[in-house]
């Protein structure tokens, strides 16, 4: 649990206000804003641990965001970041989110994976081959986010503070949808796994799995040495998302949504006002 009265908490606590009262997305700012991403990670701890106690569930897994170069140019930052995904946000496809339950909803197409055990942290650096040793399942899954309508002519025109907002604001996670299971992964290429997004019936995008961070494991060795760096670890039973293999979409009233990652599976959510 965060400390009480710690900048982190009153910067976490004003996004929590922000959220409540359906406020577009603002970047934090002077006390509140964090001086480099560790502070803002720290934003995070506490905003989740305040939702935590608002009744939102516990700790489900992980999300990754930034893992294309074009992604971490736009935002004006050279790596990765990680969001914390809360139990009360997963859900199974089929999926019904309503837009009116978000600021403005957009949502991803990514890659899952289970974890069968505990990636403890040990001498030697997490690599590709530690990781899948600890993976039992993949899934295709949708993540939600919610950018409350953010202005991304900011991103990179104001010394960071919007990124370091984004990173302290959980990453944007808002949920996420998942498939079924397949627990006969390790025969998959996953880097050559291709996605295709329709969208009432109509292809809206398509990528592969190299395109997060050259192989969807890579992400997931990013994951497990930036929870290392901060004194955790991966557990077993959580699931970790490992950015989209097709740009974010924002998706109106009726649209209907379907995903298929070739071998992995197929799911889809309808999109309600």
């Amino acid at each position: 649990m965060a400390d009480q009265d710690t900048p982190a908490r009153a910067s976490a606590q004003w996004l929590m206000n922000e959220h409540a009262a359906g406020r577009r997305f603002a970047h934090l700012a002077g006390p509140l804003l964090p001086a480099d991403i560790d502070a803002a990670y720290d934003i995070q701890d506490a905003l989740v641990d305040l939702r935590m106690q608002a009744g939102n569930g516990g700790l489900a897994g992980y999300k990754i965001a930034l893992t294309t170069p074009a992604m971490r140019k736009f935002v004006g930052y050279d790596n990765s970041i990680a969001g914390q995904v809360l139990s009360c946000d997963v859900c199974t496809a089929p999926a019904r989110p309503r837009l009116s339950d978000f600021g403005r909803l957009g949502f991803e197409c990514e890659l899952a994976f289970l974890l069968g055990t505990d990636l403890a942290p040990e001498a030697q650096t997490a690599d590709r081959a530690r990781v899948a040793r600890a993976i039992v399942a993949v899934a295709p899954a949708f993540e939600l986010v919610d950018d409350r309508n953010a202005d991304y002519s900011a991103f990179g025109a104001d010394d960071g503070a919007t990124m370091l907002s984004l990173a302290a604001d959980n990453a944007w996670n808002a949920g996420v949808v998942l498939g079924a299971w397949r627990d006969d992964w390790a025969a998959i290429d996953l880097a050559a796994v291709h996605g295709v997004l329709h969208i009432n019936g109509e292809m809206a995008g398509e990528g592969w799995g190299r395109d997060v961070l050259g192989h969807p494991l890579d992400a997931m060795v990013w994951l497990a040495q930036h929870l290392h760096r901060r004194g955790r670890t991966l557990k077993k039973g959580q699931l970790v998302i490992t950015g989209s293999l097709i740009t974010s979409k924002f998706p109106r009233a009726g649209d209907s949504v379907r995903f298929n990652a070739a071998g992995v599976g197929e799911i889809a959510m309808q999109i309600e006002a």
